[in-house]
């Protein structure tokens, strides 16, 4: 069995700056904190923190959505990879993502219980935020 949540977050840069940085391997890398090797090309692979996840980009809209298959380290060997869809929309001040992870295998429960927040939003805040400030008069 599987399933499927949604989380949200908001930061304080445009959406196409979010989306560059999270299909750039410098920016993925820069803005999580863990190494990434990403593209932006559809069906190319990528890893992130240090090779702990894993998956290909299936559908890109640029500045607005990216569609990932996503796999950790920790998915029992037997199950399928999950999919993450990233919705980026812009509001007063910055950015909301909505991030959608469905196909999730049972008991991978870390992940929508605090992994994406500690090892994504958190850092993303971070780096946004300081780069939101840095660049205003």
């Amino acid at each position: 069995m599987s399933y499927e949540y949604v989380l949200t977050a908001e930061f304080s840069a445009s959406p196409e700056a979010i989306f560059e940085a999270w299909l750039s391997s410098e920016g993925h890398t820069a803005m999580t904190g863990g190494v990434a090797h990403t593209s932006p090309e559809v069906g190319a692979a990528f890893d992130a923190w240090d090779g702990y996840i894993s998956g290909v980009n299936l559908e890109i809209e640029p500045g607005a959505r990216i569609l990932q298959t996503w796999r950790t380290q920790h998915f029992p060997g037997d199950d399928p990879d999950s999919t993450i869809e990233i919705h980026l929309e812009a509001v007063p001040g910055g950015t909301r993502l909505t991030l959608t992870h469905s196909n999730v295998p049972d008991g991978q429960t870390s992940y929508e219980e605090g992994g994406w927040q500690s090892h994504y939003f958190e850092p993303m805040k971070r780096r946004f935020g300081w780069l939101e400030r840095d660049i205003k008069p």
